[in-house]
């Protein structure tokens, strides 16, 4: 029964979905140079769509690929409920994912944050998983965010980081020296991951937290959670737009500098000043528009 389901689940990425998830995520890997010869990668799995799709691609294109590469599918327990566990378990078997498991309080530390649960959960879960991906000989963690993931955290940090920031395919770890993050599924849409899910019959686990559960609970399906207010907003404005996720990603893309009057370079704050009269005047440092 497994086998027939897993021989299911690849063969549908290469063929039924082949333009909608194989195709983008072989460009990203390519366009990005995400992976390469004599990589290490821990492909990191927390047991949603996302992630088990992830694991699923790397163990395809490492049967396909010329690039010489190794994978370790690594799933870190923050604290999930035992049938949580169970169920990613028994997932990884019937796609035929060697599993390595490790486990953390993250859950039990994060829920205790008055502010910003969610955002301190990240932080931690991708310490502990650079940390163990380190101690397994990895030079490299992989992570589940798409296209979707990219679009959101851009208007969230227009709407409520005061900021432009986008969500890069890769990045050099600051606190593991030689370690980098990836992202393969940088152009692969979160609807078509949904519906290569459904089309195979396959359950996975939601987030698994208590702020999770107090979303689906909510009245409105938002809660406490901006991205998921940012997600119902950009469904209303594809309505009128279906071109508006890709126009956002195209801008990320070809962000015009000479138009901005300030922009951030390493943690520094630029003003447009310094190359329109050679010099940043004393008194411009800082940019509140609300003092």
């Amino acid at each position: 029964m497994s086998g027939e389901v897993c021989k299911k689940a690849e063969l549908s990425i290469t063929k039924t979905y082949r333009k909608r998830i194989w195709a983008p995520f072989i460009r990203a890997v390519k366009q990005y140079r995400l992976i390469e010869s004599g990589d290490r990668i821990a492909v990191c799995i927390s047991g949603g769509k996302d992630s088990m799709l992830l694991a699923k691609l790397i163990q395809l294109l490492k049967r396909y690929t010329e690039v010489p590469f190794e994978a370790v599918y690594l799933v870190m327990d923050p604290g999930y409920k035992p049938e949580n566990r169970l169920k990613i378990e028994r997932n990884a078997e019937l796609l035929e994912i060697p599993i390595t498991v490790f486990e953390t309080d993250i859950f039990e530390t994060a829920d205790k944050a008055e502010k910003y649960p969610c955002y301190l959960c990240a932080r931690m879960r991708r310490g502990h998983l650079y940390k163990k991906a380190k101690e397994l000989g990895c030079n490299k963690i992989a992570l589940g965010h798409h296209f979707s993931d990219v679009i959101e955290t851009t208007v969230l940090g227009m709407f409520y980081g005061s900021q432009l920031q986008g969500m890069m395919p890769k990045l050099h770890s600051q606190h593991y020296e030689g370690m980098e993050l990836i992202r393969p599924m940088y152009c692969v849409h979160e609807n078509d991951i949904i519906a290569w899910k459904n089309y195979n019959d396959l359950e996975f686990i939601q987030c698994a937290c208590r702020v999770t559960e107090r979303i689906f609970n909510s009245d409105d399906g938002v809660g406490e959670s901006k991205r998921q207010e940012v997600k119902l907003l950009l469904r209303e404005l594809k309505k009128t737009n279906p071109r508006i996720e890709k126009s956002i990603f195209n801008s990320i893309h070809s962000v015009c500098i000479d138009t901005f009057p300030a922009y951030k370079k390493d943690g520094v704050l630029h003003s447009f000043l310094e190359e329109y009269d050679g010099a940043l005047p004393d008194c411009v440092s800082e940019y509140d528009f609300d003092k």
